[in-house]
């Protein structure tokens, strides 16, 4: 341990860059950057695994004046955010999928409040980010990313990141995967409320005395999470899909880096 510690205050440059891009990771991952974990937890964590880096990576030992140090921190920065960044954004296909689901079932005007980003949302997509979240964590999701923080090293070594037009096109095909993903998991709910619907209309026209208004949302709210239960055995299958098109996709983040 001395001797880390040694090395860590004759190359304190080189950690100080490796604890930068781990902290990016942390400001905006799902599971990491939740503001119920203490602030405290997360620096310990950032600093013990720069610890860890630090001793197994390969690095130039350089020194850097204060300019060209300035600029290596936000390119630093700017791997770790972005690997989080994708990590959050297939996450939020679940707050996609749980507004249009409660659009169609009624739920439409019910939010909840997170207290992460202090701003309101749909009550059935919070459930399935917190399902989402818990069987993430279940199935290690949360060490492979920390495993593809450390292969970054491998890919994208310190100072070398730089934007590129395939990294604008590669973030704009995961906004459309993302759409197309909570499509996906809110389809089979979407298919029985349009049946519901068209069994109301036809109630409607056959029996003109019968209130369809007042029948039709308590049957919808009744059909609805009737069929949201039933399809989370499905929803565990688009989750999985989901992992393994975020790891995929930051994988191709860092050999598009590597490329450029």
């Amino acid at each position: 341990m001395d001797a880390i510690i040694d090395i860590i205050l004759n190359k304190y440059q080189i950690f100080l860059l490796i604890l930068v891009r781990s902290t990016g990771l942390f400001v905006i991952t799902p599971i990491f950057s939740r503001k119920n974990i203490p602030n405290i937890l997360k620096i310990g964590l950032a600093f013990f695994m720069s610890l860890i880096i630090f001793s197994v990576i390969d690095y130039d030992a350089e020194v850097f004046n204060d300019l060209s140090m300035v600029l290596l921190i936000i390119k630093e920065f700017a791997v770790g955010l972005i690997i989080g960044f994708i990590s959050y954004v297939f996450f939020t296909s679940m707050y996609i999928a749980g507004q249009i689901i409660d659009m169609q079932i009624g739920f439409g005007m019910v939010n909840v409040l997170d207290p992460q980003h202090n701003v309101q949302l749909p009550i059935t997509g919070n459930f399935y980010y917190i399902l989402a979240a818990l069987i993430f964590l279940t199935t290690n999701g949360h060490h492979l990313l920390i495993r593809a923080l450390v292969d970054s090293y491998s890919l994208i070594p310190i100072g070398s990141f730089a934007f590129s037009n395939d990294l604008t096109t590669q973030m704009i095909s995961i906004f459309g995967q993302v759409f197309v993903i909570g499509f996906k998991i809110a389809s089979p709910i979407i298919a029985t409320i349009f049946l519901a619907n068209v069994l109301l209309g036809i109630l409607a026209k056959t029996m003109p005395q019968m209130n369809v208004f007042v029948v039709g949302m308590p049957f919808k709210v009744a059909v609805g999470l009737l069929v949201l239960i039933f399809t989370i055995p499905i929803f565990s299958v688009i989750l999985q899909h989901l992992f393994e098109s975020m790891f995929n996709e930051i994988d191709i983040f860092m050999k598009i880096i590597s490329k450029g």
